[in-house]
Formats: C-alpha cells, sequence, structure tokens
C-alpha cells in the first residue's frame, strides 16, 4: 500500500489537534471522553462483520459473535433479565435500540398507541413515524420526569387499546426517570392488560445499576425491552449501544437468511463487529466495581458543580441519582466553548469521566464574568 500524501497527511494532523483541542472543553453532552481500546488495534486490519442473530451460526465466519453473545449476558444480568429468557444485540446506538424495541412493540399490538413524554428522545417521534404507530405525546413535569395524571387520563380514553409506553430512563434534557411502578398502577386500575413497555436508558441505564437507592429501570421492574448506549457512560471512539429483550418477542419477527446463513433478526444486515469487541474489553476492564466507582466518581462531580454554581448565584440543580446537571441558559460563547447542550432557556453539562472539578470552576467562573457583563448599570 502507497505512503501517504504530505497534504493528506497534513489533513490528517490537523484533524487530529482540532479533536484535542476541543476534548479539553467537552461537558455538554453525555460520551465519556476517558477510554483505552489501543489493545484492538490489530483488529482493524480485518472486515469484522456481526451479519445476523449473534445467538446463530453464520457462514461469515469473520465475526465475533461470540464475544457479542458475552456481552449480552452481562447487561442482562446486570438489568435482571433471566438468562434462559434474554435476547438482545450490539446497536450502532441508542435510537437503533429504541427503534427495535418499538418495533417488537408494534409486532406484537398493531394497533397500539405510543405513548412518551414531551421530554422524550427526539429520535422516539422519527421511530413513529417510521412504524407508522399510532402515538400521543404527553405532558411533563419541571423535572422532567413524565405527568402521570395526563398519563392516566390519556389511557383512560383509549382504554379499549393496547399500550406500548416509551419511558425514560434518563431524559436527554434532565436526567429525569419515569417511575414505572406509578406506569404499571395506572395499567392495573384501568384494567389494561394489553401493554408493553421500552426503556431508553441509553445513559442512566449503567448508572441506577451502581447507585443505593436506584429509580426502577429492570426487567424485574416490568419493562419488556430496553435500550442502552455503549459510548456513553462506557466510553467509546464509534457510537454504540445494546438492544435487550425477551426470547419470546424475536421469535415472532425471526427468519431464516441462507445464503449467508444466519437468523435475521436485527433491525441491520451487516453490522460492526469491532463494537462488541470495545463493550467486552470495557466490562473486562471495568467490572461491576470499577463501574460503581466510576458511577460515585461522576455523581460525586455532579453534586459539586451543584453547589458550586449555588454558590456563586448561578440556580442549578439535578434529578436524583443523575449526572445531568441543568442551569440558566449561558451566552453562545460559553456554549461554544465548553460545548454545553441548550434548550430554551436552559442548558446542562453531564459530568461524565473524564469531566474534572477544575473544569467545574472554569465554567462556573466564566457564566458569573458574563452575568456581570450583562447585568445593566
Amino acid at each position: 500500500m502507497t505512503e501517504l500524501q504530505a497534504e493528506t497527511r497534513q489533513r490528517l494532523d490537523e484533524l487530529e489537534s482540532k479533536f484535542e483541542e476541543l476534548a479539553g472543553h467537552f461537558l455538554g453532552y453525555p460520551t465519556n471522553q476517558d477510554f483505552d481500546y489501543s489493545a484492538l488495534l490489530p483488529f482493524l486490519s480485518y472486515n469484522v462483520n456481526n451479519v445476523g442473530d449473534p445467538f446463530h451460526d453464520s457462514n461469515f465466519a469473520t465475526n465475533t459473535h461470540d464475544i457479542e453473545r458475552h456481552v449480552i449476558r452481562r447487561f442482562s444480568n446486570l438489568l435482571h433479565l433471566p438468562s434462559e429468557e434474554a435476547w438482545g444485540y450490539v446497536t450502532n446506538g441508542g435510537t437503533e435500540g429504541n427503534m427495535y424495541g418499538m418495533f417488537l412493540a408494534r409486532e406484537l399490538f398493531p394497533d397500539g398507541i405510543v405513548y412518551f413524554s414531551e421530554d422524550t428522545h427526539y429520535s422516539i417521534l422519527k421511530i413513529t413515524r417510521v412504524l407508522r404507530t399510532r402515538n400521543i405525546m404527553i405532558k411533563s413535569q419541571g423535572s422532567g420526569e413524565i405527568d402521570y395524571d395526563d398519563l392516566r387520563e390519556s389511557i383512560r380514553i383509549n382504554r379499549d387499546v393496547p399500550v406500548i409506553f416509551m419511558a425514560n430512563i434518563g431524559t436527554t434534557m434532565k436526567g429525569a426517570v419515569d417511575d414505572v411502578a406509578r406506569v404499571r398502577e395506572i395499567f392495573d386500575d384501568l384494567a389494561i392488560t394489553q401493554h408493553y413497555i421500552h426503556g431508553d436508558a441509553a445513559l442512566s441505564g449503567m448508572i441506577l445499576p451502581f447507585v443505593d437507592d436506584p429509580q426502577p429501570h429492570t426487567f424485574a421492574d416490568g419493562f419488556d425491552s430496553m435500550s442502552i448506549s455503549g459510548h456513553k457512560l462506557i466510553g467509546a471512539p464509534i457510537p454504540c449501544g445494546v438492544a435487550l429483550t425477551r426470547n419470546e418477542y424475536v421469535a415472532r419477527i425471526a427468519r431464516s437468511v441462507e445464503y449467508v446463513g444466519v437468523m435475521d433478526t436485527t433491525l441491520t444486515g451487516s453490522r460492526n463487529g469491532i463494537t462488541p469487541l470495545m463493550l467486552w474489553l470495557a466490562w473486562e476492564r471495568y467490572g461491576i466495581e470499577g463501574f460503581r466507582d466510576l458511577v460515585a466518581g461522576m455523581l460525586s462531580v455532579a453534586a459539586y458543580a451543584v453547589e458550586q454554581f449555588n454558590g456563586l448565584g448561578i440556580p442549578a440543580w439535578r434529578n436524583k441519582n443523575s449526572a445531568t446537571v441543568v442551569f440558566p441558559r449561558p451566552p453562545a460563547d460559553i456554549i461554544e466553548k465548553w460545548q454545553l447542550a441548550p434548550y430554551e432557556g436552559i442548558a446542562h453539562l453531564i459530568t461524565m469521566g473524564h469531566v474534572t472539578r477544575e473544569q467545574i470552576d472554569q465554567l462556573a467562573d466564566e457564566v458569573v464574568a458574563a452575568r456581570q457583563v450583562a447585568r445593566p448599570a
């Protein structure tokens, strides 16, 4: 293979320098920048394709299906999904996992109505359009948690139709968790027997298992499927995630594809075979106690951020067990510098594993200085 031309090398070097600079001011989005997958570099010399169901053989032998199954077992054990019932696969991110859960729900209840709050991730409305499912957006509380009274009334009006509920396990902007125990009480009170609950656990699905007093977030709490991101709390250079559900639901959609010798049960055909290796390696390095320490550190920095901001007169807050710190929207230059996530009158920072107290102090000082400049004389 020929060597890179000088201008090609220069362009790559410039891009790397840009990324290096940006990494020092990355506070607004839930992707952990603290990771090292250099041990996997040799595998970039191969076309690793996890086509088809990871629990079935494939004629495309250069795959990591066995590693992928190990990853699924790790996540299913963490979320109390019995191994004999568990099925899942490594996705390209949370949106694919959410679409997979909604796809299974629609196949189970073709006439069902999808209920989700106004704080739900923007991808859900898109997914309902793609799948052509009826849907009702429910009001949210100020915290970002769903309004249970509005949910109850909406379900009551349509109580003859199966319920497909999209539960937020950590909303995008505020880190709120919808209480599925209360949702199930609504089902019971209204005698709703046909229902399906999917959990969008992109970030908090890897936080709540490691705290002392978690909100309901497991399959034992009544979830039928769940989507968790891999590039968020765990950290990865490539977007990835895990879709989890029960075998019985997947059996409804499976079909055999002879020429690659697989069962077609996933949303995509060819799938990335490197990301299962990344998630597997992360689990090997962290283990349960390592993740527990990571989460404890994240939440400690989040608590510090709230305390520091409030101490400087900046009203900041966070939800229970959340690394998402919400505060009034700062000027555009601060949003750009720190890559903050703004929405209407608020912004947030998320204390991922790479975020330090020193960065929090610097951001807080800049916000205070901007407020003083903006204050009328």
